[in-house]
């Protein structure tokens, strides 16, 4: 089996991820034919497509004051406009695919970059002239690599300032991680939370090497270098390696939601979810979500206390 493209395939295979399965197979049904030779997919997962903030951003629906655009050209003999505003409050989109790095602020081709994500909060904390800040979420999550350290961010900022989470449609994975260190969090009927769990995906390469007539030979020094190689069967021992630390993950995660959410959703209650997901009233009575508001509304009340 061939890796068309192992820069994408590294980030995918032997790689702890927070995205909800069903992303992951629509990511993989879309893509797979040009990662691996012949294409992959998730047995019995049904692929969810999605378009982050489908329904529209809180913030662009507030006349000249939410035009990013607009307050971006404006601002641009100042420098680039890392965090949008309304008045007092900072905006910070988080949607789509998360990923670790990535030059790049805000959302570009369907991904959110943690690093700019970080580089927005670093900027929301430290200007005193930000009140508050909305953190308006769509993601059903991404990658485990920068995910808790842009988290802890959040919790830092949430600490001195006022925050809001509003879930316009989806917090999953890492996109519930990150909202669940709002001070509160709040979603539209149709919207969705939870998912606290980790997965990783192995990909055994041997059979179809060897209908290929490939045979590969992995010289190594060390008896754990090969360790996970996709040119051969999992073996158990490393298989439960692999799952012990998937395991730990989760383990974070859920003290991670335990940290931001406190009584409202403990440690052990984000472990009782098993990474269920959680549609509407029933994240409000889980204590994921503290309530059900329009999205629209929610951020104009934002506003309107901090302003």
């Amino acid at each position: 089996m061939t890796l068309l493209m192992p820069h994408i395939a590294s980030r995918l295979f032997d790689s702890e991820l927070m995205v909800e399965p069903g992303k992951l197979q629509a990511f993989l049904m879309g893509l797979g034919a040009r990662i691996v030779e012949g294409g992959l997919s998730l047995p019995g997962i049904v692929p969810i497509q999605h378009t982050a903030f489908a329904n529209g951003r809180p913030s662009e629906q507030m006349g000249l004051l939410g035009d990013p655009m607009g307050r971006a050209m404006e601002d641009r003999g100042r420098g680039a406009a890392l965090v949008q505003r309304v008045g007092n409050v900072g905006v910070i989109g988080i949607e789509g695919t998360l990923v670790h790095k990535g030059k790049f602020i805000g959302q570009a081709s369907g991904e959110t970059s943690y690093e700019g994500l970080q580089t927005q909060i670093a900027r929301a904390t430290r200007d005193t002239s930000i009140k508050g800040v909305v953190l308006e979420v769509d993601s059903f999550g991404g990658e485990v690599n920068g995910a808790f350290e842009t988290a802890a961010m959040i919790a830092k900022l949430s600490a001195t300032k006022p925050t809001l989470a509003i879930m316009t449609d989806h917090a999953l994975s890492a996109g519930y991680l990150l909202a669940s260190q709002a001070r509160a969090i709040v979603m539209s009927d149709r919207g969705a939370a939870g998912s606290i769990g980790v997965l990783t995906m192995h990909a055994d390469m041997s059979k179809k090497l060897e209908q290929d007539g490939i045979r590969v030979t992995l010289i190594t020094s060390g008896a754990h270098k090969a360790e996970g190689t996709p040119t051969a069967p999992l073996p158990d021992d490393v298989r439960a390696g692999i799952q012990a630390r998937v395991d730990l993950r989760r383990q974070q995660f859920a003290a991670a939601v335990g940290a931001g959410r406190g009584a409202r959703l403990t440690a052990a209650g984000a472990m009782a979810t098993e990474a269920r997901t959680y549609y509407g009233q029933e994240a409000v009575t889980a204590g994921l979500v503290d309530g059900i508001i329009d999205p629209q509304a929610a951020f104009d009340e934002f506003v309107k206390s901090v302003n």
